[in-house]
């Protein structure tokens, strides 16, 4: 993808995140991509997006079990989006942003995305991790009709959107995986366990483009340091705050 334009999306709704997280995701990004540049916020409000951020309306997503729809609103990013077309890099909105972000637009392969972490919790070992997934937008939009007609029993079937995801593209031979250490987890990759944990701060490991916040800590409570496991003490990481401030004049 030499010389293309490299195109990042992410996805808000409702009041758990607001419009200065896709900004601060927007600085980030930019500060970590080579040449042109198209950033796009699916959302269901466009109100404080900076400017250089395209809006694109959310769609629907026809999920039935799952009340507030949470992540699988997510995959209203498959729906038939006629201003989103092509490779595109996903992004979460509680994710650091540590490195040059090149390689994972030039990476072969149709969809990429993190093998998850702690795959155990999961029916299908293979599920991924979707805080950071590269697909071809608009190729795939027979996967809302898939979840419309499972109906109900999609949330017998698989427990969250990236099981289902990663279903959806191994099925077609299509999923792969970022390389372990470019997409790396806060909690299990950046803190050291008790009683390291208790002296020695967080860090980050050589390789990561990508520093994933699942669960907690988020990363402005990161910085400050926190735990709500005694044996899981996270000392702060201010180190952090530059990374997350790029940008700002």
């Amino acid at each position: 993808m030499a010389g293309a334009v490299r195109q990042v999306v992410c996805t808000k709704w409702g009041d758990k995140f607001d419009a200065e997280d896709v900004n601060r995701l927007h600085r980030m990004v930019r500060a970590n991509v080579t040449g042109e540049l198209r950033f796009v916020c699916v959302s269901d409000r466009a109100d404080g997006l900076a400017d250089g951020i395209d809006y694109i309306p959310l769609p629907d997503v026809p999920v039935v079990g799952d009340r507030n729809n949470r992540g699988w609103r997510k995959l209203a990013l498959f729906a038939d989006i006629s201003e989103l077309r092509g490779p595109t890099l996903y992004l979460d909105l509680d994710i650091v942003v540590v490195d040059a972000l090149d390689a994972l637009f030039d990476l072969d392969g149709d969809f990429r995305v993190i093998k998850d972490y702690k795959p155990v919790r999961y029916r299908h070992s293979y599920t991924g991790n979707t805080s950071v997934f590269r697909f071809n937008a608009g190729a795939h939009t027979d996967l809302l009709d898939d979840i419309e007609a499972r109906g109900i029993a999609i949330v017998d079937q698989f427990r969250n959107e990236q099981e289902f995801m990663s279903f959806y593209m191994r099925e077609r031979g299509l999923l792969q995986y970022w390389p372990r250490d470019w997409c790396v987890s806060y909690k299990h990759d950046c803190v050291h366990l008790v009683p390291r944990g208790l002296f020695q701060p967080p860090f980050k490991p050589g390789g990561a483009k990508v520093i994933v916040f699942h669960g907690t800590p988020k990363p402005d409570e990161a910085i400050e340091g926190a735990g709500s496991k005694w044996y899981r003490v996270v000392k702060g990481a201010p180190w952090l705050r530059a990374y997350m401030d790029v940008g700002l004049t």
